[in-house]
């Protein structure tokens, strides 16, 4: 879809900001050696983190804001520590799901995009004017709900994987891309071996099966489902990379600003 390929160039220009701060800070101190976690701390936190009975999902305890810019959707990120390596709960991986939906920043997203949608006129034969936007942005909502109940939800439940990313947060800069990006194809079981990533992969394709169902009838074909599902694989990666580094990039501004409001004044 022509709005993938919008959104794409837009997170591309974020990571070229996030990777260059990234590869600023690349030769940077090593990092402290993370304090052993107990088991049985471990096991307090997710009884903690279960026990909860309102469908809050709390899966970071550590830099990664659940919005990046306050907007994208940022729920299953989470550094890589022995703390938060306990498999999600079946209730756990569809409450995901639920926020990665409902959240008012996938709606945000959502309009913005068909807005973008529709000033390049993607997808034409939606048309112009207030009902073509409508149906877009209703595309792009059906869109968020079906990927987000097969991508977090239903597959991770079924095939038990752990639909999370888990930021890796040292090392060089091109180890980190790699790693981000290949986490599209690659992630991690209940037990926390890795493996294929096939909810990440065929909730995709499963997504943009059933969008043939609301998309305009000349949009619906096999060739559009397979090129759109490339597009949405190839998205993902980028989008991996881009919380791979938002962190670090929100370390680098507010230490930069903390300097900058800490010197002296000039005489």
């Amino acid at each position: 879809m022509v709005r993938w390929g919008r959104v794409c160039g837009v997170v591309g220009v974020l990571l070229a900001i996030v990777v260059s701060a990234g590869s600023a800070i690349g030769q940077d101190k090593p990092d402290a050696p993370t304090p052993k976690t107990s088991a049985a701390s471990r096991s307090q936190a997710t009884s903690d983190q279960t026990s909860q009975g309102s469908p809050e999902f709390h899966p970071q305890q550590d830099d990664n804001p659940k919005r990046i810019l306050g907007i994208i959707p940022n729920f299953q990120t989470t550094n890589d520590t022995p703390a938060v390596q306990e498999p999600l709960s079946v209730r756990e991986k569809y409450v995901l799901a639920w926020h990665q939906t409902v959240d008012f920043s996938a709606h945000f997203g959502n309009a913005f995009q068909a807005a973008l949608q529709q000033a390049s006129n993607g997808q034409p034969h939606y048309g112009q004017g207030w009902g073509a936007y409508a149906q877009r942005f209703g595309a792009a909502e059906a869109d968020q709900a079906t990927s987000a109940f097969f991508i977090f939800g239903l597959l991770p439940h079924v095939l038990h994987d752990d639909p999370r990313y888990f930021r890796k947060a040292h090392g060089s800069a091109w180890s980190r891309i790699r790693y981000a990006a290949t986490r599209t194809v690659i992630t991690r079981t209940d037990a926390g071996t890795p493996t294929f990533n096939a909810p990440q992969v065929f909730g995709q394709l499963l997504q943009q099966g059933i969008s043939t169902s609301y998309y305009p009838q000349q949009d619906r074909s096999a060739s559009g489902v397979f090129q759109n599902w490339g597009i949405n694989l190839a998205y993902n990666s980028a989008y991996n990379v881009l919380k791979e580094y938002y962190p670090d990039f929100l370390r680098i501004v507010f230490h930069s600003h903390k300097v900058r409001t800490s010197d002296p004044p000039e005489n």
